[in-house]
């Protein structure tokens, strides 16, 4: 079968990516190593050695070289180039040197604002199980912003685990391109890009599946996030995301665990800024002990829910809505076999602590 995008193969677009990203990935390690900029251990940290990151600027490289063989140019396309700088550098900059959580988000809706505005790329209308939403231009350019800036710190947050976040997302644009496919719409700005992420996603992924040997940093999870939002408002000018709850369906774990994150840090009286070691990821993997086995779970799951949305495409919206409900419970479920928002364990080890000190004594 001869798929091919704008004229070119995409086959060819994926294992170019691939390939530079891998190589690029090489480079940037050790770059990293040189410069220093290295994710030390510690007790909210997984890993038990300095690792190297800034991962995501081979992401970013092999994007870039996609995007030169394969993009065309545009005013919209300008603007994902010039917001997705702003990320990379915003990411670079805090890999290297952390900077306080404040300026990495006036740099994420700076970036949100010129591909939104400048760019052009909001919702025009949100269609939700059939029902559709139409809001004034100036309503819908901030929602947009929001969407933006919300994708961006969801893959951020959820990348805590070797090839978690680099997974998810790859699981992502491979699903938009199939859409793209079922729908016909091989030729959409936004399914271009997707074969492009897919290839530079994957290429770093060779490097990051656990064990990993390099991490993306913040300059990898903030530009897949980004870029994750950029596909989703560009599918929703050439049709390919029939409704909102496309992208909602496909980030349905990095939404959840943000989500905790959030009710968890207020519950504690603690700033949501606040990091912790309470996510689901963290979670699944005192259960499974295992990096790899807690990986493929979250991949499994997002895979679930990656098909629903394609069944959802297809036009079976009954079934697609009713295998959606049965995941979700099914999700729920798992979600209550952990301490994700009340820390249980902690208080549980405190106690036990305690019980040593006081029988020493």
């Amino acid at each position: 079968m001869d798929l091919e995008v704008n004229g070119y193969n995409i086959f060819n677009i994926f294992f170019i990516t691939l390939i530079a990203s891998m190589i690029l990935t090489l480079i940037v390690k050790k770059i990293a190593i040189h410069i220093s900029a290295l994710d030390m251990p510690n007790e909210r940290k997984v890993h038990k050695k300095p690792m190297p990151r800034l991962g995501g600027l081979a992401i970013y490289g092999s994007f870039i070289i996609g995007y030169m063989l394969y993009g065309t140019v545009s005013t919209q396309m300008l603007s994902v180039l010039i917001g997705g700088f702003v990320i990379i550098i915003t990411g670079m900059v805090d890999d290297i040197k952390p900077i306080k959580a404040r300026y990495k988000f006036l740099a994420q809706v700076v970036a949100a604002i010129i591909l939104v505005v400048y760019g052009e790329l909001y919702f025009e209308r949100i269609t939700l199980f059939g029902f559709v939403f139409e809001f004034p231009t100036w309503i819908n350019i901030i929602l947009s912003i929001v969407f933006v800036v919300a994708c961006v710190n969801i893959i951020n947050l959820i990348d805590g685990l070797d090839g978690l976040a680099a997974g998810i997302s790859t699981i992502y644009f491979i699903t938009i391109a199939i859409i793209g496919f079922v729908l016909n719409s091989l030729g959409g700005l936004d399914v271009i890009l997707a074969v492009i992420m897919i290839g530079s996603t994957m290429g770093f992924l060779v490097h990051n599946y656990p064990p990993a040997k390099i991490f993306m940093g913040d300059t990898g999870s903030m530009f897949l996030g980004f870029m994750i939002a950029v596909i989703a408002l560009l599918g929703y000018k050439v049709a390919t995301m029939t409704s909102i709850i496309i992208p909602i369906i496909l980030l349905t774990i990095p939404i959840f665990d943000t989500l905790f994150a959030i009710i968890r840090r207020v519950l504690k009286g603690e700033s949501i800024g606040t990091p912790d070691k309470e996510h689901l990821h963290h979670q699944l993997l005192r259960m499974t002990s295992s990096t790899k086995k807690t990986v493929i779970i979250i991949y499994i799951i997002n895979i679930l829910f990656s098909a629903t949305s394609i069944l959802f495409v297809l036009g079976d919206n009954q079934q697609a809505i009713a295998l959606y409900v049965v995941l979700m419970i099914f999700f729920l479920f798992l979600i209550l076999k952990t301490d994700i928002l009340f820390n249980h364990h902690k208080v549980k080890k405190d106690k036990k602590i305690k019980k040593k000190e006081g029988k020493k004594k």
